[in-house]
């Protein structure tokens, strides 16, 4: 994706895994991309693939700044109704792919000094949202857990590493998925439920956790690594 002529992400390479969507509409992956881009950064969008993007990456622009970990799925269901098979490939895409990515950016940001790794979990990582979602919520928690772990690591090679921890967002999983969870039939009555629950009386937009995933990318947060910030209206505080 090219990169706009300005802005605090200028002459920064960013790969965007996750870029994808699962229905029409706009994803945080895809939003991000296309964020990313707006403040400069030339960016490389995968859904499947990494090794090929990286790959492209390199012959392109000869350096990787920003790895963004987006990829995610889930499948409603606690530890009596999720299958073994669910179970392992949604460790796999939403955790794995974290540990492969990052195997395969960080020697190009210790060789070139420095970079930022910024991965996307959810407060079903943290809290339970009303409603069993036990693989997704177990992998997520685990997104945050690696993050810390491998930002204490690479520190001293000047990677940060930190995590975006959406709410409540609007998104087009919410219509192929998590709305049959509030109204089956009416995903206006799904939407208007979801709103509820926030103190902010609204969902979020994958705009408003794209700009978080900017932050952190860029030398704004420089001094930030090791930890998770927010984006969820006020939610996780009405669980404190």
């Amino acid at each position: 994706m090219t990169a706009a002529s300005g802005g605090r992400l200028a002459g920064k390479v960013a790969l965007v895994a996750g870029a994808g969507t699962s229905a029409p509409g706009w994803s945080i992956g895809k939003a991000s991309c296309v964020t990313l881009a707006r403040q400069g950064a030339a960016v490389i969008a995968l859904d499947a693939n990494l090794t090929a993007a990286e790959e492209a990456a390199l012959g392109r622009f000869g350096r990787i700044d920003i790895l963004q970990a987006n990829a995610g799925i889930g499948k409603v269901g606690g530890p009596e109704d999720i299958s073994l098979q669910d179970w392992d490939r949604i460790q796999q895409v939403n955790v794995t792919s974290l540990l492969i990515a990052t195997r395969l950016v960080v020697p190009l940001m210790r060789a070139q000094g420095g970079g930022a790794i910024v991965a996307v979990s959810s407060i079903a990582g943290i809290r339970y949202t009303g409603y069993p979602h036990l693989a997704y919520s177990v992998s997520k928690a685990a997104v945050i857990h690696f993050a810390r772990m491998a930002a204490q690591q690479y520190a001293p090679d000047g990677i940060r590493v930190n995590t975006v921890i959406p709410g409540l967002i609007d998104t087009p999983r919410v219509a192929s998925n998590v709305a049959r969870m509030f109204d089956a039939n009416d995903l206006d009555a799904a939407r208007a439920a979801r709103d509820r629950q926030v103190p902010m009386s609204r969902m979020g937009t994958p705009w408003e956790v794209a700009n978080a995933v900017a932050f952190l990318a860029s030398d704004d947060a420089s001094y930030i690594t090791g930890t998770e910030l927010l984006v969820d209206g006020g939610l996780t505080g009405k669980y404190a």
